[in-house]
């Protein structure tokens, strides 16, 4: 083949009409092949996640099913000012986008107020330091119940009128008495006590026996 007749071959229009039949049918290959994919895999098909936080879990599913997407209760919280059974957070949290069918994982305020130990004040605390220790750890304080004792020193904690021990535990945001010395120190011996002798007297003057 000359070099004229090559060119001669180029020139021809039903070359270039099946080059440009080729190249259009490779881009609409092409393009169809994404846009399948983009429809297997719903591409940029997207459910924005509700605020369902505040709602009981009945609501909160109904919420979830209308827009498409399923939900597990994954976690538990106390909050004392929200409802029992309330949502507290949501994961993937609330405007995001997610595909449909998406599981949201919901943590909720637990139905049982949990129960904490209260701080060991007795014998070891002044009134603040007892007070600051109580309501760090969750609790409230009621109004000082007060006994003959060191002023200002705490002697005991009460929790509906029940001594608590060491080690005890009360509901979570529970409100704590505490029992302080009110500044009056009784006398260490009764007034039948002799003050030189220890050893303790009959009442009668005559010394008569106990037995």
């Amino acid at each position: 083949m000359t070099i004229k007749e090559f060119f001669s071959f180029k020139a021809n229009k039903y070359f270039w009409v099946n080059i440009i039949a080729i190249v259009l049918t490779a881009v609409l290959l092409v393009f169809g092949t994404l846009k399948g994919l983009d429809i297997y895999t719903r591409h940029g098909e997207a459910v924005v996640v509700p605020d369902v936080k505040g709602m009981d879990v009945n609501e909160a599913a109904m919420r979830l099913r209308n827009s498409g997407l399923s939900y597990e209760v994954s976690d538990s919280a106390y909050v004392k000012n929200k409802p029992a059974g309330s949502i507290l957070e949501v994961n993937p949290g609330v405007g995001e986008k997610v595909k449909e069918g998406r599981v949201i994982y919901l943590t909720i305020n637990t139905l049982d107020v949990p129960l904490r130990v209260v701080p060991d004040v007795a014998d070891n605390s002044s009134v603040r330091q007892a007070q600051a220790k109580i309501r760090a750890a969750g609790f409230k304080l009621a109004t000082e119940q007060l006994i003959n004792g060191e002023k200002d020193w705490v002697y005991g904690v009460k929790y509906n009128g029940v001594s608590l021990r060491p080690g005890d535990k009360v509901p979570v945001g529970g409100t704590l008495t505490l029992i302080v010395g009110n500044g009056t120190l009784e006398d260490a011996y009764d007034d039948s006590i002799d003050e030189d002798d220890t050893t303790l007297v009959p009442d009668n003057a005559e010394g008569e026996s106990w037995f």
